[in-house]
């Protein structure tokens, strides 16, 4: 059986809901969805591409500690509250993922929270 290691990024909701921001299995990464949060302040931004900022920065952390890089995505998968949402996130995930340019698929959906606009999952992959 493949090695599992879980990945935490001290947000509160992991150890509410019980699950881990990642986890590694082999050469794979699984982040998991991710909204908008600044986990530091605990601030939601209103802006959709704010909120998409902070979810790439979030991401990029957990892939870092999990031995990856941006460059190891795989796919994402995104979820919006109305698909105006996805087109203004658009230049924060041209900025994360531009020269990567994984396959992708974008959601139309109900969210947790009101102020939750978009939520981003990540696969990474590391192998040869």
């Amino acid at each position: 059986m493949t090695e599992r290691r879980l990945i935490a990024s001290g947000s509160p909701f992991e150890e509410r809901f019980a699950y881990s921001r990642a986890l590694v299995a082999g050469d794979w990464c699984f982040v998991a969805g991710t909204t908008g949060y600044d986990y530091a302040t605990m601030t939601m931004p209103e802006d959709p591409e704010a909120q998409t900022r902070n979810i790439f920065a979030t991401v990029r952390g957990a892939l870092r500690e999990a031995g990856f890089a941006m460059e190891d995505v795989v796919r994402i998968r995104a979820f919006v509250t109305d698909p105006a949402h996805w087109e203004a996130a658009a230049p924060a995930v041209r900025e994360a993922l531009g020269a990567i340019r994984p396959p992708n698929t974008a959601v139309v959906t109900a969210l947790m929270t009101p102020e939750m606009k978009i939520e981003i999952e990540v696969t990474a992959y590391r192998g040869a």
